[in-house]
Protein backbone atom coordinates (compact mmCIF):
# COMPACT_ATOMS: atom_id res chain seq x y z
CA UNK A 1 0.00 0.00 0.00
CA UNK A 2 1.64 3.67 -0.75
CA UNK A 3 1.15 6.22 1.33
CA UNK A 4 1.56 9.82 0.27
CA UNK A 5 2.23 12.59 2.16
CA UNK A 6 0.62 16.22 2.16
CA UNK A 7 3.21 18.78 2.29
CA UNK A 8 1.43 21.62 3.86
CA UNK A 9 3.10 25.04 4.07
CA UNK A 10 2.60 26.99 7.80
CA UNK A 11 3.58 30.15 9.07
CA UNK A 12 6.37 29.82 11.46
CA UNK A 13 5.42 30.68 14.71
CA UNK A 14 7.19 33.05 17.04
CA UNK A 15 4.86 33.71 20.03
CA UNK A 16 4.48 35.65 22.82
CA UNK A 17 6.50 33.65 25.66
CA UNK A 18 6.42 34.09 29.79
CA UNK A 19 9.10 35.84 31.36
CA UNK A 20 11.21 32.92 32.78
CA UNK A 21 10.73 31.08 29.43
CA UNK A 22 12.43 33.66 27.87
CA UNK A 23 14.77 34.16 30.01
CA UNK A 24 15.67 29.76 29.24
CA UNK A 25 15.10 30.12 25.97
CA UNK A 26 17.87 33.15 25.47
CA UNK A 27 20.57 30.80 26.75
CA UNK A 28 19.88 28.84 23.24
CA UNK A 29 20.52 30.52 20.20
CA UNK A 30 18.59 29.93 16.17
CA UNK A 31 22.04 30.45 14.82
CA UNK A 32 24.10 28.62 17.51
CA UNK A 33 25.79 26.16 14.57
CA UNK A 34 26.00 28.84 12.13
CA UNK A 35 29.89 28.77 11.91
CA UNK A 36 30.46 25.06 13.94
CA UNK A 37 28.03 23.22 11.65
CA UNK A 38 26.31 25.53 9.18
CA UNK A 39 25.16 22.03 7.50
CA UNK A 40 23.74 20.86 9.88
CA UNK A 41 20.00 21.20 9.49
CA UNK A 42 20.35 20.35 5.70
CA UNK A 43 22.59 16.79 6.34
CA UNK A 44 19.58 15.75 9.34
CA UNK A 45 17.18 16.35 6.75
CA UNK A 46 18.69 14.64 4.03
CA UNK A 47 19.17 11.61 6.50
CA UNK A 48 15.26 11.50 7.77
CA UNK A 49 14.41 11.75 4.26
CA UNK A 50 15.23 8.31 3.24
CA UNK A 51 13.71 7.06 6.57
CA UNK A 52 10.58 8.54 6.20
CA UNK A 53 10.19 7.53 3.15
CA UNK A 54 10.53 3.84 3.36
CA UNK A 55 9.05 3.91 7.36
CA UNK A 56 5.85 5.67 7.72
CA UNK A 57 5.93 4.92 11.25
CA UNK A 58 9.23 6.72 11.96
CA UNK A 59 7.54 9.93 12.63
CA UNK A 60 5.35 9.05 15.52
CA UNK A 61 8.39 7.45 16.54
CA UNK A 62 11.37 10.14 16.67
CA UNK A 63 8.50 12.85 17.88
CA UNK A 64 7.52 10.39 20.88
CA UNK A 65 11.52 9.98 21.33
CA UNK A 66 11.56 13.73 21.97
CA UNK A 67 8.71 13.88 24.53
CA UNK A 68 9.93 10.77 26.29
CA UNK A 69 13.62 12.75 26.62
CA UNK A 70 12.53 16.25 27.57
CA UNK A 71 9.41 14.93 30.08
CA UNK A 72 12.06 13.41 32.15
CA UNK A 73 15.30 15.44 32.50
CA UNK A 74 15.10 17.71 30.01
CA UNK A 75 15.85 17.55 26.41
CA UNK A 76 19.53 16.08 26.85
CA UNK A 77 19.62 12.85 25.36
CA UNK A 78 19.02 10.98 29.01
CA UNK A 79 17.22 8.44 26.94
CA UNK A 80 20.13 7.73 24.46
CA UNK A 81 22.26 6.56 27.35
CA UNK A 82 23.18 2.60 27.29
CA UNK A 83 23.56 0.52 30.13
CA UNK A 84 26.23 -1.18 29.20
CA UNK A 85 28.51 2.21 29.58
CA UNK A 86 26.82 3.41 33.16
CA UNK A 87 28.50 3.56 36.15
CA UNK A 88 25.39 2.28 37.86
CA UNK A 89 24.36 -0.60 34.79
CA UNK A 90 20.15 -0.30 35.68
CA UNK A 91 20.37 3.51 35.51
CA UNK A 92 19.38 3.43 31.69
CA UNK A 93 15.73 4.91 31.22
CA UNK A 94 15.19 2.58 28.91
CA UNK A 95 14.76 0.22 31.83
CA UNK A 96 11.41 1.93 32.80
CA UNK A 97 8.43 0.17 31.68
CA UNK A 98 6.79 3.11 30.76
CA UNK A 99 9.92 3.52 27.74
CA UNK A 100 8.12 0.61 26.01
CA UNK A 101 8.19 0.83 22.49
CA UNK A 102 10.61 4.22 22.12
CA UNK A 103 12.39 3.62 18.53
CA UNK A 104 14.85 5.06 16.35
CA UNK A 105 17.67 5.52 19.59
CA UNK A 106 19.99 3.72 17.21
CA UNK A 107 19.20 5.65 13.96
CA UNK A 108 19.75 9.30 16.22
CA UNK A 109 23.87 7.56 17.08
CA UNK A 110 23.73 7.26 13.08
CA UNK A 111 23.26 10.51 12.61
CA UNK A 112 25.22 11.48 14.94
CA UNK A 113 28.11 9.80 13.53
CA UNK A 114 27.38 11.51 9.82
CA UNK A 115 27.47 14.79 11.75
CA UNK A 116 31.23 13.89 13.75
CA UNK A 117 32.56 13.36 10.00
CA UNK A 118 30.89 16.92 8.90
CA UNK A 119 32.15 18.69 11.94
CA UNK A 120 33.21 16.90 14.73
CA UNK A 121 32.63 17.69 18.20
CA UNK A 122 30.26 20.04 17.63
CA UNK A 123 26.55 19.19 17.65
CA UNK A 124 25.02 17.34 20.88
CA UNK A 125 22.84 14.08 20.37
CA UNK A 126 20.31 16.30 22.63
CA UNK A 127 19.87 18.98 19.25
CA UNK A 128 20.11 16.20 17.20
CA UNK A 129 16.59 14.71 19.07
CA UNK A 130 14.99 17.83 19.04
CA UNK A 131 15.97 18.65 15.00
CA UNK A 132 14.32 15.00 14.37
CA UNK A 133 11.08 15.52 15.78
CA UNK A 134 10.67 18.97 14.30
CA UNK A 135 11.31 17.62 11.18
CA UNK A 136 8.93 14.64 11.76
CA UNK A 137 6.01 16.73 12.25
CA UNK A 138 6.92 19.30 9.53
CA UNK A 139 7.12 16.02 6.80
CA UNK A 140 4.36 14.38 8.16
CA UNK A 141 2.04 17.32 7.08
CA UNK A 142 2.30 19.30 10.56
CA UNK A 143 3.81 22.70 10.97
CA UNK A 144 7.06 23.98 10.68
CA UNK A 145 8.25 25.12 13.85
CA UNK A 146 11.60 27.21 14.46
CA UNK A 147 13.75 26.15 17.39
CA UNK A 148 16.98 27.66 19.03
CA UNK A 149 19.40 25.24 19.56
CA UNK A 150 22.69 24.74 21.30
CA UNK A 151 21.35 22.13 24.52
CA UNK A 152 24.20 20.12 25.69
CA UNK A 153 24.13 15.93 25.80
CA UNK A 154 23.58 14.92 29.79
CA UNK A 155 26.07 13.03 32.13
CA UNK A 156 23.62 11.05 33.77
CA UNK A 157 19.99 9.32 33.54
CA UNK A 158 17.85 7.39 35.66
CA UNK A 159 14.79 4.91 35.33
CA UNK A 160 13.39 5.68 38.75
CA UNK A 161 12.94 9.48 37.39
CA UNK A 162 11.57 8.06 34.30
CA UNK A 163 9.06 6.14 35.95
CA UNK A 164 8.37 8.89 37.77
CA UNK A 165 8.55 11.78 34.89
CA UNK A 166 6.53 9.50 32.49
CA UNK A 167 2.35 10.04 32.36
CA UNK A 168 0.75 6.91 32.77
CA UNK A 169 -1.81 5.61 30.62
CA UNK A 170 -4.16 6.02 33.58
CA UNK A 171 -3.38 9.79 34.16
CA UNK A 172 -5.37 12.59 35.06
CA UNK A 173 -6.76 15.89 33.85
CA UNK A 174 -5.16 17.42 36.84
CA UNK A 175 -1.87 15.77 36.81
CA UNK A 176 -1.98 16.25 32.49
CA UNK A 177 -1.91 20.16 33.04
CA UNK A 178 -0.06 20.08 36.47
CA UNK A 179 2.41 18.53 34.12
CA UNK A 180 2.79 20.58 31.29
CA UNK A 181 2.40 23.73 33.24
CA UNK A 182 5.44 22.64 34.80
CA UNK A 183 6.96 23.52 31.35
CA UNK A 184 5.89 26.97 31.09
CA UNK A 185 2.91 26.05 29.19
CA UNK A 186 -0.78 27.56 29.73
CA UNK A 187 -4.06 24.86 28.99
CA UNK A 188 -4.26 25.97 25.63
CA UNK A 189 -1.14 24.36 25.02
CA UNK A 190 -1.33 21.79 27.21
CA UNK A 191 -4.15 20.64 25.12
CA UNK A 192 -2.44 21.01 22.03
CA UNK A 193 0.66 19.05 23.07
CA UNK A 194 -1.75 16.11 23.35
CA UNK A 195 -1.93 16.54 19.32
CA UNK A 196 0.95 14.61 18.82
CA UNK A 197 -1.12 11.94 18.76
CA UNK A 198 -1.99 12.52 16.10
CA UNK A 199 0.64 9.76 14.90
CA UNK A 200 1.63 6.65 15.66
CA UNK A 201 -0.21 3.64 17.71
CA UNK A 202 -1.30 2.93 20.98
CA UNK A 203 -0.01 -0.70 22.23
CA UNK A 204 -3.15 -3.08 23.88
CA UNK A 205 -1.70 -2.97 27.17
CA UNK A 206 -2.23 0.42 27.88
CA UNK A 207 -5.51 0.34 26.88
CA UNK A 208 -7.38 -2.54 28.14
CA UNK A 209 -7.70 -0.96 31.98
CA UNK A 210 -10.75 1.42 29.56
CA UNK A 211 -12.20 -2.01 28.14
CA UNK A 212 -12.27 -4.48 30.81
CA UNK A 213 -12.14 -2.45 34.06
CA UNK A 214 -15.48 -1.40 35.02
CA UNK A 215 -14.14 0.58 37.91
CA UNK A 216 -12.15 3.18 34.52
CA UNK A 217 -15.33 2.85 32.76
CA UNK A 218 -15.80 5.85 30.53
CA UNK A 219 -17.91 6.99 27.67
CA UNK A 220 -17.16 6.08 24.78
CA UNK A 221 -18.41 5.71 20.70
CA UNK A 222 -20.14 1.74 20.73
CA UNK A 223 -18.64 1.10 17.25
CA UNK A 224 -15.03 2.11 18.94
CA UNK A 225 -14.97 0.33 21.72
CA UNK A 226 -15.93 -2.63 20.05
CA UNK A 227 -13.23 -1.91 16.97
CA UNK A 228 -11.10 -1.92 20.24
CA UNK A 229 -12.48 -4.98 21.67
CA UNK A 230 -11.87 -7.36 18.65
CA UNK A 231 -8.09 -5.51 18.58
CA UNK A 232 -7.74 -6.33 22.22
CA UNK A 233 -9.59 -9.10 23.23
CA UNK A 234 -8.13 -9.92 26.51
CA UNK A 235 -7.36 -8.31 29.77
CA UNK A 236 -4.03 -9.04 29.60
CA UNK A 237 -2.67 -8.97 26.18
CA UNK A 238 -1.26 -11.87 24.46
CA UNK A 239 1.53 -10.23 22.80
CA UNK A 240 2.55 -6.62 23.93
CA UNK A 241 2.88 -5.76 20.68
CA UNK A 242 -0.41 -5.67 19.70
CA UNK A 243 -2.20 -2.28 19.04
CA UNK A 244 -4.32 0.32 17.11
CA UNK A 245 -3.64 3.12 15.22
CA UNK A 246 -4.02 6.44 17.80
CA UNK A 247 -6.87 8.13 14.78
CA UNK A 248 -8.03 7.74 11.60
CA UNK A 249 -4.82 8.97 10.02
CA UNK A 250 -2.45 7.53 11.71
CA UNK A 251 0.47 8.93 9.63
CA UNK A 252 -0.65 12.41 9.07
CA UNK A 253 -0.26 15.02 11.31
CA UNK A 254 -3.38 16.87 11.35
CA UNK A 255 -6.35 17.23 13.80
CA UNK A 256 -7.94 14.50 13.11
CA UNK A 257 -7.21 13.47 16.73
CA UNK A 258 -9.52 16.23 18.21
CA UNK A 259 -11.94 14.98 15.98
CA UNK A 260 -12.34 11.19 17.09
CA UNK A 261 -12.21 12.26 21.06
CA UNK A 262 -15.18 15.08 20.30
CA UNK A 263 -16.81 11.33 18.90
CA UNK A 264 -16.12 9.27 21.90
CA UNK A 265 -13.38 7.61 20.16
CA UNK A 266 -10.20 8.60 22.07
CA UNK A 267 -7.88 6.01 22.38
CA UNK A 268 -6.42 6.61 25.51
CA UNK A 269 -8.09 7.63 28.91
CA UNK A 270 -6.82 10.95 29.06
CA UNK A 271 -7.86 11.31 25.51
CA UNK A 272 -11.46 11.06 26.18
CA UNK A 273 -11.29 13.03 29.23
CA UNK A 274 -9.88 16.20 28.06
CA UNK A 275 -12.68 16.47 25.64
CA UNK A 276 -14.90 16.31 28.77
CA UNK A 277 -13.52 18.54 31.02
CA UNK A 278 -14.84 22.17 30.94
CA UNK A 279 -10.89 23.47 31.30
CA UNK A 280 -10.17 21.65 28.48
CA UNK A 281 -13.20 20.82 26.32
CA UNK A 282 -13.14 24.32 24.41
CA UNK A 283 -9.65 23.92 23.43
CA UNK A 284 -10.15 20.43 22.16
CA UNK A 285 -13.28 22.17 19.93
CA UNK A 286 -10.95 24.97 18.36
CA UNK A 287 -8.48 22.36 17.29
CA UNK A 288 -10.99 20.13 15.87
CA UNK A 289 -12.50 23.12 13.91
CA UNK A 290 -9.73 24.99 13.26
CA UNK A 291 -6.65 22.93 12.06
CA UNK A 292 -4.31 26.21 11.58
CA UNK A 293 -5.51 27.25 14.91
CA UNK A 294 -3.76 24.16 16.49
CA UNK A 295 -0.66 24.34 14.40
CA UNK A 296 -0.05 27.50 16.09
CA UNK A 297 -0.56 26.16 19.63
CA UNK A 298 1.12 23.07 18.80
CA UNK A 299 4.34 24.86 17.87
CA UNK A 300 4.24 27.55 20.68
CA UNK A 301 4.01 24.26 23.60
CA UNK A 302 6.62 22.04 21.31
CA UNK A 303 8.63 25.25 21.64
CA UNK A 304 8.37 25.44 25.16
CA UNK A 305 9.09 21.37 25.90
CA UNK A 306 12.27 21.44 23.90
CA UNK A 307 13.81 24.65 25.14
CA UNK A 308 12.53 24.14 29.33
CA UNK A 309 15.34 22.93 31.58
CA UNK A 310 17.68 22.00 28.80
CA UNK A 311 21.43 21.71 29.44
CA UNK A 312 23.97 24.62 27.71
CA UNK A 313 27.43 25.73 27.98
CA UNK A 314 29.41 24.02 30.46
CA UNK A 315 26.71 22.34 32.33
CA UNK A 316 26.58 19.12 29.83
CA UNK A 317 28.68 17.46 27.13
CA UNK A 318 28.77 17.37 23.36
CA UNK A 319 28.53 13.09 23.47
CA UNK A 320 31.38 11.52 20.95
CA UNK A 321 28.53 8.64 20.93
CA UNK A 322 25.22 9.39 21.75
CA UNK A 323 25.00 6.05 24.23
CA UNK A 324 27.77 6.89 25.79
CA UNK A 325 29.35 9.54 27.96
CA UNK A 326 32.35 11.00 27.18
Amino acid sequence: MEISFPWILVVTVVMAMPLSFRIKANQLSYDYYKFSCPNLESVIKSELLGIFLTDATAPAAFLRLMFHDCQVQGCDASILLDSNYLAHSHSSEMKSSRNFGIRKRETISYIKSILEEECPGQVSCADIIVLAAKESVSFSGGPHIEIPLGRKDSRTCSFHEADAKLPSPTITVDEFISIFMSKGMNIEESVSILGAHTLGIGHCFNIVGRLYDPQLGDKMDFGFEASLRLACPTEIPLTNFTFVPNDMTPVIFDNQYYRDIMMGRGLFGIDSSISRDPRTAPFVMRFAMDQNYFFKAFSSAFLKLSSTNVLTDVQGDVRRQCNQVN
